[in-house]
C-alpha cells in the first residue's frame, strides 16, 4: 500500500524524534568523553604534513581571500557612495548660495 491509497505517511524505523534524540545523545557523549580525537577525521588526526593537507589548507585560505575581497568591494562601494553624496550636497549648497547672492544684487 502506498500513501495515495491509505492517506497516511509511514516512517522508517529509527527515524523521527526518537532516532534524532538517540543520534544527538550518542554524538554528545562521544564528544564529551572521547576528547579531541573524536573531532578529527582518521586521515588528518596525527598525520604528517602531506600534500593533501597542504592543499586543504590552501583551499581554505583561497576561500577566505575571496570572501574578504567581496566584502571589501562592498565596503569600498559604500564609501564611494558616501563620498559622491557629499560632493552632490556641496554642489547643491554652492548652487543655492550663488543663486541667493545673485538675487540679492538685483534687488
Amino acid at each position: 500500500m502506498n500513501r495515495a491509497t491509505t492517506g497516511r505517511i509511514t516512517r522508517a524505523p529509527g527515524r523521527g524524534r526518537e532516532g534524532a534524540l538517540r543520534t544527538f545523545l550518542a554524538a554528545a557523549i562521544a564528544i564529551a568523553f572521547g576528547g579531541s580525537s573524536v573531532l578529527a577525521c582518521p586521515m588528518c588526526f596525527g598525520a604528517e604534513e602531506t600534500p593533501l593537507i597542504e592543499g586543504a589548507k590552501l583551499g581554505i585560505v583561497v576561500m577566505l581571500a575571496i570572501t574578504f575581497a567581496v566584502q571589501g568591494g562592498f565596503v569600498a562601494f559604500f564609501f564611494y557612495l558616501r563620498k559622491r553624496a557629499r560632493r552632490v550636497a556641496e554642489l547643491e549648497i554652492d548652487t543655492e548660495w550663488s543663486e541667493l547672492q545673485r538675487t540679492s544684487r538685483t534687488s
